[in-house]
């Protein structure tokens, strides 16, 4: 009988961390997550190990020294990103304590999950450059992660693959993100805030990152390498407010109210030439499909 494979998901009792958990659990692998916290009822799974720890700290490694793991996919990080130092700690110097403990163990894969924000200001449709200007302290810390896993890819041969996201969206998502915020505000049927909506940008349904995540395992090209995830077809902001409005039948959105941020771009999306190319991969949820789904899992469970 063939021993099923052991993953470990840093930070999986967050959003994408629950569904990588629960694809890998259909698939009869062992499943652990390590966290900061204990999940939310809403992202528990009965037959996930949870173990709590800070992987900022050097002494993380304790809860899981007695674990052997083939597969560590790094989603954690402070999700608060207007506390500086803890961005900076979870999401570079937690990946270097992480990279540094894991290299010293013999594993297949090491997943760092970055974001399309390292590449600041770079024309869209952005590529994977190893040299970017990120501009938020978020990003800067996920691009120096990047540098380091890369570094020790080149000089040690770590098995590392870094993802840089766009803008995951689907159930179960916390209510701080620009989905959930206006399709919960939509179903109450408040007035809310939001910005001109001129911006565009790139929308990735959260089952279609866990494929990409799931096939880097298994492709050995994807070693060493950085790969954009999104759909490279950017959708502007007003649009979508218009049609989750559309949807719901409800909502009032005052355009206008919000400011852009200094360090965004009017239009950002990737080209997934390369996630196609080395991992024989394409996103499969179209946009409307996504958001409806996504919309009725929150009119079930809206309070």
């Amino acid at each position: 009988m063939n021993k099923k494979p052991n993953i470990l998901i840093v930070g999986g009792t967050g959003f994408i961390g629950f569904f990588l958990a629960k694809k890998c659990i259909e698939l009869g692998w062992s499943v652990t997550s390590i966290s900061a916290r204990k999940p939310r009822k809403i992202r528990k799974l009965s037959r996930v190990k949870y173990l709590i720890s800070n992987i900022s700290k050097k002494n993380f490694f304790k809860k899981i020294s007695k674990r052997n793991f083939e597969y560590v996919v790094n989603l954690g990080g402070y999700v608060d990103h207007s506390n500086k130092k803890k961005t900076y700690n979870t999401h570079y110097l937690g990946s270097v304590n992480l990279a540094n403990y894991f290299l010293k163990k013999k594993i297949k894969r090491f997943v760092q999950i970055g974001s399309g924000g390292e590449y600041g200001k770079a024309r869209s449709p952005q590529k994977e450059l190893k040299t970017s200007k990120p501009l938020s302290v978020y990003s800067k810390s996920k691009y120096l992660a990047a540098k380091y896993l890369l570094k020790i890819h080149k000089k040690k041969k770590f098995p590392i693959t870094i993802f840089r996201l766009y803008q995951v969206y689907g159930p179960r998502q916390d209510l701080n993100r620009f989905v959930p915020i206006v399709i919960n505000s939509c179903i109450k049927n408040r007035t809310f805030p939001c910005s001109n909506g001129q911006q565009y940008r790139d929308f990735i349904y959260v089952t279609d990152v866990i494929s990409a995540i799931l096939k880097s395992f298994k492709k050995e090209k994807s070693n060493g390498k950085i790969i954009n995830l999104g759909t490279g077809k950017p959708i502007k902001i007003k649009n979508i407010i218009f049609l989750i409005r559309k949807i719901t039948k409800k909502g009032n959105p005052q355009f206008g109210k919000i400011n852009l941020r200094k360090e965004e771009n009017l239009i950002t999306y990737p080209s997934i030439s390369r996630a196609k190319k080395l991992l024989k991969w394409r996103p499969k949820i179209n946009f409307r499909l996504g958001l409806s789904k996504t919309i009725r899992f929150y009119e079930k469970n809206s309070r």
